[in-house]
């Protein structure tokens, strides 16, 4: 069991890896273009509402929901009832997508003063962010279709997963990076406002995402006409799941975009410098804890589906030491690292110094939550698996509205960063919400073996930290450097680091790669 997810893993991570590495290399190209300015803001936020609303239709919910019962069906039904439920799922949920795009294509000057409250009122008021709302309510008409493309990718990509085939749902948000960065460089310099042709790319790269996926579908025979089951026994179960879903697996979206809206009355630069810290953030994100999540879910579904309560508690505990594993030396070396980080990747063309310095104070805030945000992701399918999303929810509600208060509290003294900070503690508070209902069910426990092993994960990262902090170079040195120099001592550094932490671990008695053959004792 646990070598195929290891296998799993290590496929869905490697695609993850070029996936994020591309995005990266996005950002680099879009904070050379346009910095931390009034431009990059608007883009950021004409971005983000489309790609919130497709964590509730696409890879959140909708896939929490959907994964479990195509599960059962195509380990209790036949064939042809699996295809009935997939022409069922596909025509039900296309045409509600269809309705929300076009009422945000249409209403896109209502969402920007919704979710740009700020913008808004110095737009009635002839502000000086009046500008920004009319460019926000223009852009939204050009990325909210962005929506429509990526729910049919994520509902492809949720069928491929089921089958085994991790890759290509991994390595499909490529094109998205390739398509922005394209239009970045060779349409956005000829334009007056740069920022609509990031817009394009948007749009042109979720369009080349759904087709990518059809071969492969075609492939799996799982390409099937689509039509209309609302009342079809399968499509009744997925949306009786991913109602209450819809709330429970985009809390953090729900609080990002609270975040967006406390940023646009707050300075100029506040919701980009809240972007840098989030993508760099979202990259061991992406590579570990969702990467994890991706496999582990199907896994999850059919040990509940057979029954099998060990192999159940096994895959849980799997992915949490791998989330402890690879999670804790990332989180502390994105905190330690956050200036450099920064500054190789992003300090170049409109992206300053200053820039540099505001993004780190919000990578440091985000970057004390990455294990919690981690550790939702592999705790949330608990539940999932075994078709409670009620219990998610109810968290995840009193996660939403924690945050909201650490917003007030945090935000009147820390600006932009107290909302980084209140993301963090919320995120903290969800995940050990989740682990004490899966430990008071009795579904999953953390064992002695399990705890000594966190133990020692702890001391092997708080040696890596002080090698870093003790070798760390002055930010006088960093600026001292060429591109180049700073490359190779960033790089350096996170060798070391690695380094360290591994020839630690190895010195407490831990042999990581025994996680493969020893799901619950290493």
């Amino acid at each position: 069991m646990s070598k195929k997810l290891i296998k799993s893993g290590v496929v869905v991570s490697a695609m993850t890896l070029i996936s994020r590495v591309m995005g990266l290399v996005r950002d680099v190209v879009i904070a050379n273009l346009m910095g931390a300015g009034s431009s990059a803001d608007v883009f950021f936020f004409a971005n983000k509402i489309p790609n919130f609303l497709r964590r509730l239709f696409a890879e959140g919910a909708f896939a929490q929901a959907f994964v479990p019962v195509l599960t059962e069906y195509q380990e209790k039904h036949s064939p042809e009832e699996t295809r009935e439920l997939l022409g069922k799922v596909t025509g039900t949920l296309g045409l509600l997508v269809t309705i929300v795009t076009l009422i945000g294509v249409i209403g896109s000057p209502i969402l920007a003063a919704l979710f740009g409250g700020g913008w808004f009122l110095d737009w009635l008021n002839d502000g000086p962010n009046a500008e920004k709302f009319e460019l926000a309510s223009l852009m939204l008409k050009i990325t909210f279709p962005y929506l429509w493309f990526i729910t049919f990718t994520a509902l492809a990509g949720s069928i491929l997963n089921t089958r085994g085939r991790f890759a290509v749902s991994a390595f499909t948000p490529v094109f998205l990076n390739i398509a922005i960065i394209g239009f970045a460089l060779y349409a956005s310099p000829t334009m007056e406002n740069p920022e609509i042709g990031l817009a394009w790319g948007v749009f042109v790269g979720g369009l080349v995402q759904f087709v990518f996926q059809i071969p492969f579908l075609i492939q799996e025979r799982a390409l099937v006409k689509p039509s209309w089951g609302w009342h079809h026994p399968g499509v009744v179960k997925i949306r009786t799941l991913m109602l209450p879903a819809l709330f429970g697996v985009s809390v953090s979206q729900i609080n990002l975009l609270f975040d967006t809206f406390i940023a646009s009355f707050l300075m100029t630069g506040s919701i980009s410098w809240l972007y840098y810290a989030d993508r760099l953030l979202e990259f061991p994100l992406g590579l570990f804890g969702i990467a994890i999540a991706t496999v582990i879910l199907p896994a999850l579904s059919r040990k509940h589906i057979n029954a099998e309560g060990e192999g159940f508690r096994q895959t849980m505990d799997w992915g949490v030491k791998a989330i402890l594993l690879l999670g804790m030396p990332a989180m502390l070396g994105l905190i330690l690292l956050a200036q450099p980080m920064l500054m190789v990747l992003f300090m170049r063309g409109a992206f300053s110094l200053t820039d540099v310095e505001m993004a780190s104070y919000s990578l440091v805030a985000y970057g004390t939550g990455l294990l919690s945000f981690m550790m939702i992701k592999v705790l949330a399918p608990g539940y999932y698996s075994r078709h409670d999303t009620k219990t998610p929810v109810k968290f995840g509600i009193i996660a939403m509205v924690t945050n909201m208060v650490f917003n007030l509290i945090f935000a009147i003294p820390f600006g932009y960063v107290g909302l980084a900070i209140a993301t963090s503690l919320s995120a903290l508070l969800n995940a050990g919400l989740l682990y004490s209902g899966l430990h008071k069910a009795g579904v999953y426990n953390l064992s002695r073996a399990t705890l000594i092993f966190s133990l020692k994960i702890v001391i092997a990262t708080a040696v890596m930290s002080a090698m870093l902090w003790y070798f760390l170079p002055a930010q006088s040195q960093w600026l001292s450097w060429s591109i180049s120099e700073r490359m190779m001592a960033l790089v350096a550094l996170i060798c070391s680091g690695a380094l360290t932490y591994l020839v630690t671990l190895l010195l407490l008695g831990v042999r990581p790669w025994k996680i493969k053959t020893a799901p619950v004792v290493l």
